[in-house]
């Protein structure tokens, strides 16, 4: 009976390695968890949301209000605007973030221009504290 069994079997195994061995490599490994196309979306999408954070960092901080700010503080403006590109995504993101919230809230009056240029100074100070630090 064993015998019998084994000799039924391995016919079994034999096609199934020949099969194996049959189907071409590259064909296996295509099966990829994420496409190339999506993963070029993804790059995508994350370049041009550096950008936009990056134009709307480089737009608050090049407002005459701000240069004046930086003046007064004896920072230079110039400075500023060559660190803003070496700070990480994460951090030109939440530095973005407060930039434009504070723009919306001083143009609708919740805030004063002493206000926005504590707010100024104070993201002026954190881009030059994480470049300095890196």
């Amino acid at each position: 009976m064993q015998s019998l069994l084994r000799q039924s079997v391995r016919p079994v195994i034999a096609l199934l390695l020949v099969t194996l061995f049959l189907i071409p490599t590259d064909l296996r490994a295509q099966n990829h968890l994420v496409s190339p196309a999506d993963l070029q979306k993804q790059v995508m999408t994350a370049s041009q949301q550096r950008q936009h954070n990056l134009e709307t960092l480089q737009q608050f901080l090049s407002s005459p209000l701000a240069e004046k700010a930086m003046k007064d503080a004896n920072i230079n403006p110039r400075q500023v605007q060559s660190a803003i590109p070496a700070l990480s995504d994460q951090e030109l993101a939440q530095l973005s973030a407060r930039a434009d919230k504070a723009q919306r809230d001083f143009a609708a009056g919740d805030l004063s221009q002493r206000d926005i240029l504590l707010i100024i100074l104070a993201v002026v100070v954190l881009v030059l504290i994480i470049v300095a630090v890196r």
